[in-house]
């Protein structure tokens, strides 16, 4: 895995040695070492599966199953599955980058609420809360918040809940970082030396913040790795209930850790300790259930929910690379997944792709508005916000049917976001639409991932003779496809006829649902 600075690149935040065929087998190779898998790769050989391991030994795991659902449960049954997260979870994630001081942090939460704007949580993004030049520490930025406690009590009698950034990282200027230095608890170099991460200023240019020299915490070693987690619980005792867990691909070849690991054989095992430390923390001192947005993963990091794409250009190049990678996460073992609803780079206030980003999205597993800038619904204009509030208070109404969802992906690793070919496995016709992908077992979503609204998608003939556009009810044939020329309000949602959609009561949070999931109605409604 690697800081990919964008969604579009041949380099990824996360990356999983597994693959599979609809022809019913799978390989898992086991390893922590860099792995290429050359599929018809042509200098190898254009009739076969090959696999490079960057390394002397290696476990090689063959699974078998009669589709990709079932190897995916296979290979999720020896890595592991996903928890439930959270009800709360699956609301809006209000964020941008970033909240400049407690003031516009407040505001920003007030006029959510005064516009009856549905949302659950609200984000302090790095430099929102930490000086960038000490973090990380653990620590409120005391030039800004003079009283955190006082900011987060007032969030939360607006209820909302309240998710920090981290990264595992350490700026030279702290105390923290000659602290943990002196106990062993930063990755060395091969001398014995802490190692001094220094940042490439280039990727940052005018854009973000130039980072400081930083060391690494190292989670192989059981002292620093408890360190790390139980340190969390101040946060959490103030009333933070959720974590972005930033950054983790930085392990580089040279640094060696605790347990005698080098750079190459810690660099993607790094981001699962990290995931698992972060999750443990909040397992253990999250008074509203644990619940991560983690960045860079591995092999089993789908064991710690849940991860967003990464940060992708505010542009449409973006957003089909954003949806295309929660279809291949999910077919890699991982169920949970969300995007950064806006785009994070270069945001130019397309409105128009804005909405398209945000209907796309109500279908993924968890729904986040970030970037840099202001990614309200009301700062695109007021077209844009009256669309996007309608769509937001259907996300809502959805609850029922994710959570349900969510359960069997937890029970067997299916994802929520389903590609074509892992939720039609006899219909090849449907593979070639990879852009498209189920939500859940009875809603196909075809976004719309270029200006102007036409969408061509295809509907299975596996799920019956006709399905009807969601929640217009209109019928399309099935066994073909379809374009569609789409009003910026609209959307190519369908479901197969005779299907029943569970639906939700129209709420602002869901601190006004029970603890369970409350389904009110369903769609479609009053039929003979």
């Amino acid at each position: 895995n690697h800081d990919a600075l964008g969604v579009n690149a041949e380099i990824s935040y996360k990356n999983t040695p597994f693959a599979w065929s609809p022809d019913g087998w799978g390989a898992f190779i086991h390893t922590p070492a860099p792995v290429t898998h050359g599929v018809g790769f042509a200098p190898w050989s254009q009739r076969a599966y090959g696999i490079l391991v960057e390394d002397s030994s290696m476990d090689l795991f063959l699974l078998s199953g009669d589709n990709g659902a079932a190897i995916i449960e296979n290979y999720t049954g020896l890595t592991g599955r996903a928890p439930v997260p959270p009800l709360w979870s699956l609301g809006v994630i209000l964020s941008k980058a970033y909240y400049k001081d407690p003031d516009e942090l407040l505001a920003a939460a007030r006029e959510t609420r005064r516009r009856q704007m549905p949302c659950d949580v609200i984000t302090i993004d790095g430099r929102a809360w930490q000086d960038t030049d000490t973090r990380f520490a653990f620590e409120w930025d005391p030039s800004r918040y003079t009283n955190p406690g006082a900011v987060l009590d007032e969030l939360k009698a607006m209820n909302f809940k309240v998710c920090v950034w981290e990264y595992p990282m350490v700026s030279t200027q702290n105390t923290l970082f000659d602290e943990m230095a002196a106990k062993g608890w930063l990755l060395k170099n091969s001398d014995g030396e802490t190692w001094r991460y220094q940042w490439d200023t280039q990727a940052f240019d005018d854009v973000l913040t130039p980072l400081p020299e930083s060391g690494i915490v190292d989670f192989t070693h059981p002292d620093a790795f408890a360190f790390w987690r139980d340190s969390h619980k101040p946060l959490f005792d103030l009333g933070v209930d959720m974590l972005m867990v930033d950054f983790g691909e930085q392990v580089e070849t040279g640094m060696v850790a605790h347990n005698g690991d080098h750079g190459e054989q810690l660099h993607n095992a790094y981001s699962l300790l990290y995931n698992r430390c972060t999750y443990e923390a909040a397992q253990r001192y999250s008074k509203s259930g644990p619940f991560l947005f983690s960045r860079s993963s591995w092999t089993g990091s789908q064991r710690y929910p849940a991860q967003w794409g990464g940060d992708p250009q505010a542009d449409w190049g973006g957003l089909a690379a954003s949806m295309r990678g929660g279809v291949s996460w999910g077919m890699s073992g991982a169920p949970f997944y969300a995007t950064d609803v806006g785009g994070f780079y270069a945001d130019q206030r397309d409105a128009e792709l804005y909405i398209r980003w945000v209907q796309a999205s109500l279908f993924s597993a968890h729904f986040r508005l970030h970037g840099i800038g202001q990614r309200e619904p009301w700062s695109y204009g007021e077209e844009a916000d009256t669309i996007v509030s309608t769509a937001l208070q259907l996300r809502y109404r959805l609850i029922p049917y994710l959570h349900d969802a969510m359960l069997t992906a937890s029970q067997t690793g299916m994802p929520v976001q389903r590609a074509m070919a892992l939720a039609f496995p006899q219909e090849r016709a449907a593979w070639a639409f990879e852009d498209q992908f189920m939500c859940g077992e009875h809603i196909l979503v075809a976004p719309c991932l270029k200006p102007g609204g036409e969408v061509e998608c295809y509907l299975p003939a596996a799920s019956g003779s006709s399905w009807r556009k969601f929640p217009g009810g209109e019928r399309y044939e099935g066994g073909r496809s379809h374009k569609l020329k789409l009003q910026l309000d609209d959307m190519a949602v369908f479901v197969p006829e005779g299907i029943s959609i569970p639906l939700g009561p129209n709420v602002e949070h869901t601190e006004a649902l029970p603890a369970a999931p409350q389904i009110a109605s369903h769609w479609p409604s009053n039929e003979a």
